[in-house]
């Protein structure tokens, strides 16, 4: 089971050091994974991003949340 979980965070995270000098970010963008949490911890919405970053696509973000609920629900709690 972990090695499709890897196999399918691939698809939702690209880490490449040719990209951003391989910090994590949306497939075929060049968009951080982690302006999208600054985003949310700023209190500005899905929506919000998406228009500021029109690189990246609406199901990029779902496909991100769905990986990271099922990592949240299935792993034990620090």
């Amino acid at each position: 089971k972990r090695e499709l979980m890897l196999t399918v965070s691939r698809e939702i995270i690209q880490v490449d050091p040719d990209v951003m000098s391989g910090q994590p970010v949306f497939p075929h963008t060049r968009v951080l994974i982690q302006s999208f949490f600054d985003y949310l911890e700023t209190g500005e919405t899905i929506f919000s991003f998406l228009k500021d970053f029109p690189t990246v696509e609406e199901k990029q973000i779902l496909e991100l949340l769905t990986y990271l609920k099922t990592i949240a629900l299935k792993e034990p709690a620090i």
